[in-house]
């Protein structure tokens, strides 16, 4: 039975096209006013056959239509499953994250990025793979599939580093071994690792990518001013990978993390997008949410590109909200109280 219906399903949207055509072939000869050569059967001849192409070309376009949204559709499901949606608050966190892509159409780029809480604290990486868009799809499936296990299992963030440096090589050979047309030494990937505990300590590790800026009320500065070390993939890790504290981040107080294309965004006239200066514009008259603070940040952006960043384009917003949470369930434990 189902052998049936699928060629049947198949036929279905031949059967239009097949009609038109058989009727364009079928008129010349069989219809009497196509014979004729006045002005009038020429006009009748040329308006049937306009008729049919019109058909014809409406249906194709249809067709493609159709095809063209399944498509999106499938890519749409498999791009949020490799670079999932954050929920706004992880571990006392409210977090905010906007993703831009350099190829038109896709959602999910060369910047892998996540945010999870556990119990060695919440734990973040944020990478820029070599190249953009979907083509880099596969490098940052290698390197967050790794952080997605590791920021669970390792206690220290060095191991972290290190198990995510060594998917990285695995990947790497295996896409030698497929004959990719980039060679393996030119691959690299930056990785920024962040640990926040629960009393806003902050620890990082940092891979040849750009430090995240703290905002402390209207102040926006680097969350450390150190250089970074080698991004992994064509360098070997050093020996000792101890994480570098940073300070707290206390109530209040954000880290927006991002990558090279915001950084080195361009307008027109080839001048680079005021990061620091667009971060500042949104918090100096009073504290913004992450999600406001991200906003305003990512319409500046695509104000100085015009709407198209030449690279691909991760803002992630961390913001301590735990202390605010705190009071709300202090809150809402008396209220509770005083009901009952």
């Amino acid at each position: 039975m189902f052998g049936i219906r699928r060629p049947l399903r198949r036929a279905v949207p031949l059967g239009l096209p097949t009609a038109w055509g058989a009727l364009a072939v079928t008129y010349k000869p069989t219809c009497p006013p196509a014979q004729q050569q006045g002005l009038g059967a020429r006009i009748v001849t040329s308006a049937v056959f306009f008729a049919v192409g019109t058909g014809l070309v409406v249906h194709v376009r249809r067709t493609l239509l159709r095809e063209l949204r399944q498509a999106r559709r499938v890519a749409g499901a498999a791009q949020s499953a490799l670079l999932r949606p954050l929920p706004p608050c992880v571990g006392g966190l409210d977090v905010a994250v906007a993703r831009l892509s350099a190829d038109r159409g896709a959602t999910v780029g060369g910047d892998p990025y996540e945010v999870v809480a556990t119990e060695h604290g919440v734990r973040v990486v944020m990478g820029d793979v070599r190249g953009h868009g979907l083509s880099a799809l596969s490098t940052v499936a290698a390197v967050l599939g790794s952080f997605r296990e590791a920021a669970y299992d390792e206690a220290d963030l060095g191991l972290v580093l290190r198990r995510l440096d060594r998917a990285l090589a695995r990947h790497l050979r295996e896409s030698a071994q497929d004959g990719t047309d980039t060679p393996v030494a030119e691959e690299f990937v930056t990785v920024l690792l962040l640990e926040i505990a629960r009393d806003g300590a902050v620890r990082a590790l940092n891979c040849g990518h750009p430090w995240p800026y703290l905002l402390r009320g209207p102040r926006v500065e680097p969350l450390v001013r150190a250089d970074p070390l080698p991004p992994p993939g064509p360098f070997p890790l050093p020996p000792d990978l101890t994480a570098a504290p940073c300070g707290p981040l206390s109530c209040g107080e954000s880290l927006v993390l991002f990558t090279d294309g915001a950084a080195e965004a361009r307008d027109a006239r080839g001048r680079f997008f005021p990061l620091p200066a667009a971060l500042a514009d949104a918090v100096r008259h009073r504290p913004v949410p992450a999600r406001h603070l991200l906003h305003a940040v990512r319409a500046a952006l695509l104000r100085h590109t015009a709407g198209r960043p030449a690279d691909d384009v991760a803002l992630l917003v961390l913001q301590n909200g735990r202390e605010r949470a705190a009071l709300g369930a202090r809150d809402g434990d008396m209220t509770g109280t005083a009901a009952s």
